[in-house]
């Protein structure tokens, strides 16, 4: 079996990249006949045209949009869906990220500063609606959320997080002493780094992640690799590796095979890495199968190379949810 439980209906910052790469996910996951056949043509730009103003008239949260990744997940074999979106996209989070990102006036928290800005444009309450009315007619969808993780701001983020019935609760870890260290724009910081250190500091937040309770998965758990910083020999890193796995186990949480990283990133490699994969079936920590798709036509992107690790690691069974409570389904 095939299971998707972490992909987006929206991304931004909105740049000309981001409109160019809506239009190519609009293309690939266009049903119309005759689209296909046109490139090239006049008509194929009005068409597009049309598109690509209808996509920004609706927003992301509308069926339409939905149905793209959903219809294409399910050419590609995938049986559960599960959505979310990054908690610092609503407004009703923002001061959460205010009290814990770098925004000051160094580069880096100019750079966040706008960054946030950018991104921190929609409505949770109108996210959590419209997916709830989603699910009525889609019983293979469950609703998520993925929320970063800071020290100190459990209460906060519990709060933020009540009230709404999640089927299932994302921790992700994106960023360090508040600068978020996966932004390319951001990733010279990493030039003074030690490797070791760093990782350390990052297995850190993501066990007092585990503990704190608000999670159900931790989200792709050595995601700090991103531009491929990591110590020559990831050996250095095998300590750490089994104290988040026993975590994990003790705390009740799982974590997942995220391909993102894989196909968006300079690492070329999903989350978490060959290793790592081998320390979390060592400890059986349970495992759910994630592309991290921002456009429908990424949804499944690698999972079959996914679920083959998995099994090669020796897991028979993937995790997915709902109303809060973990199902395990076979692999097979």
């Amino acid at each position: 079996m095939k299971v998707d439980m972490h992909f987006h209906l929206e991304e931004g910052p909105y740049s000309l990249r981001w409109l160019l790469r809506t239009m190519q996910a609009l293309t690939s996951t266009e049903s119309t006949p005759d689209l296909s056949a046109g490139h090239h043509t006049l008509q194929f730009a009005e068409k597009m045209s049309q598109l690509l103003s209808s996509r920004m008239q609706q927003g992301c949260y509308s069926e339409e949009w939905l149905d793209r990744y959903l219809t294409t997940g399910r050419e590609r074999g995938i049986e559960h869906f599960g959505v979310v979106d990054h908690l610092y996209r609503f407004r009703e989070c923002r001061s959460y990220y205010e009290k814990h990102m770098l925004l000051d006036d160094s580069p880096v928290g100019r750079l966040q500063r706008t960054w946030l800005d950018q991104v921190c444009v929609a409505s949770l309450s109108d996210f959590v609606s419209f997916v709830t009315e989603a699910k009525k007619s889609r019983p293979d969808l469950a609703l998520g959320i993925e929320a970063d993780f800071f020290p100190g701001g459990e209460a906060e983020l519990g709060q933020m997080l009540s009230g709404y019935d999640w089927d299932y609760v994302i921790g992700s870890v994106h960023f360090l002493d508040g600068w978020g260290f996966d932004n390319p724009e951001a990733k010279a910081e990493f030039n003074d780094r030690d490797p070791v250190e760093t990782y350390v500091n990052y297995y850190e937040l993501l066990r007092q992640a585990c503990v704190s309770g608000l999670f159900d998965i931790i989200a792709h758990p050595d995601n700090l690799k991103v531009f491929g910083f990591r110590p020559h020999d990831e050996r250095e890193l095998l300590p750490y590796y089994r104290r988040i796995a026993e975590e994990m186990v003790h705390s009740g949480v799982i974590t997942e095979i995220n391909t993102g990283l894989a196909y968006r990133y300079p690492i070329a490699e999903s989350c978490p890495s060959p290793l790592f994969l081998s320390v979390l079936a060592e400890y059986r920590v349970p495992l759910t199968l994630s592309s991290d798709a921002h456009f429908p036509d990424d949804i499944g992107m690698l999972l079959d190379t996914a679920r083959a690790a998995a099994e090669a690691a020796g897991y028979t069974e993937l995790a997915v949810f709902r109303k809060g409570e973990r199902i395990m389904v076979p692999i097979k």
